[in-house]
């Protein structure tokens, strides 16, 4: 018996029904005590780990800027496990050898500084010399010369005592520095692990649609890498630059000034012409005009405009459009909440902040429309 074949819209059983869920008021009840409990256990994590929490955040940001190496590493045959421990511990040498010389240069090489300029204050020193005939024109004008004298050796005893201080303190910050170094490699080799299961965690457990949750996580991600390449490597590469710069034109410390060129590339708008600028003018000012104008013209062309247009650009690979405001909000709110690491986790709180209104924003607008 020859079977007819069956039409497109027949079918060969009747069709199964999906099984209902019947939201019952005691099932509705489970699931607001399930959603308590899963908001206290929450709680309960982000205050355990409130001390060490600094050292988790780092350790993610510096995940996702590994995040290029590490693909490259699994498309070799490299294991997941392997790959990420080797991306972490390796992460970690860099940052905490980096760390220790900048943090060595800046105290050992500030206080050899701070003995020169009181020696140059001293009677009879260069800076002294300029500073009474500065003040024998000032006395003309009615200016109390004695006290700025005072004030200039008491402020250069003061800056000397404070940075004895500083290498105190620094010597007590080993044990926490070591904590958070700990909890950076494990928080690194975490993330790059087992970062598409942190995704698809969140997209189920977060209250939102899945797409606006990935958005946020990617979002997180991509600030983390910004934050870190073109910042903080950028800030490196200008100091390096700066350094090099004071070297030849005859800077006093050119390593000192060079790190701290480095630094102060993280304050939004000026950035590191709060000492190149400074340091060029001082040199004309004490007249070496040649070395002063040099040093000015190759900061601008080399700290200046090639690292935040050539450089900066490469490793950031788009600029993100945030007001200067909040820009200087992140700088020195971060500094004033996490101390000096806020340079960093500033940025990156209000970047994703800004993000996470943006998108509130736009699925505000498609329900009003």
């Amino acid at each position: 018996m020859i079977v007819p074949p069956l039409s497109p819209n027949a079918s060969a059983s009747p069709a199964k029904s999906e099984p209902v869920e019947v939201i019952t008021p005691a099932r509705t009840e489970e699931r607001r005590a399930f959603g308590f409990l899963a908001l206290v256990a929450l709680a309960a994590l982000v205050y355990l780990a409130l001390p060490v929490g600094v050292g988790l955040f780092l350790g993610a940001l510096l995940a996702f800027a590994l995040e290029p190496i590490y693909g490259w590493l699994r498309k070799r045959g490299v294991k997941a496990s392997t790959g990420a421990l080797s991306c972490a511990l390796g992460a970690t040498v860099v940052v905490s050898s980096a760390v220790l010389a900048i943090t060595t240069l800046l105290v050992t090489r500030g206080i050899v500084l701070l003995a020169v300029l009181r020696a140059q204050l001293a009677p009879g020193g260069g800076a002294r010399t300029f500073a009474e005939n500065a003040m024998t024109r000032l006395a003309s004008l009615h200016v109390n010369t004695a006290d700025i004298s005072q004030r200039l050796e008491s402020e250069t005893v003061s800056l000397a005592s404070r940075a004895a201080g500083v290498t105190a303190e620094v010597a007590g910050l080993t044990f926490s520095g070591l904590l958070t170094l700990f909890f950076m490699t494990l928080a690194a080799y975490f993330v790059l692990r087992h970062w598409n299961g942190i995704v698809t965690r969140s997209e189920r457990m977060l209250p939102f649609e899945r797409g606006h949750t990935h958005a946020l996580m990617d979002q997180f991600r991509s600030v983390g890498r910004e934050v870190l390449l073109g910042t903080v490597v950028t800030g490196v590469v200008q100091g390096l630059f700066a350094a090099f710069g004071y070297w030849v034109t005859g800077v006093p410390e050119p390593a000192f000034f060079g790190a701290l060129t480095a630094l102060a590339s993280l304050v939004p708008g000026v950035g590191a012409l709060l000492v190149w600028v400074p340091l060029g003018i001082a040199q004309i000012a004490s007249g070496r005009a040649g070395s002063g104008m040099v040093e000015l013209i190759y900061s601008a062309l080399t700290v200046g405009i090639a690292s935040d247009y050539f450089i900066r650009p490469r490793l950031v690979g788009r600029e993100r459009s945030i007001p200067s405001i909040f820009m200087f909000i992140a700088l020195f709110g971060g500094v004033s909440v996490f101390g000096i690491i806020g340079l960093i986790l500033g940025p990156v709180t209000v970047t994703l902040s800004l993000a996470i209104l943006r998108t509130y924003e736009r699925e505000a607008a498609e329900r009003a429309s």
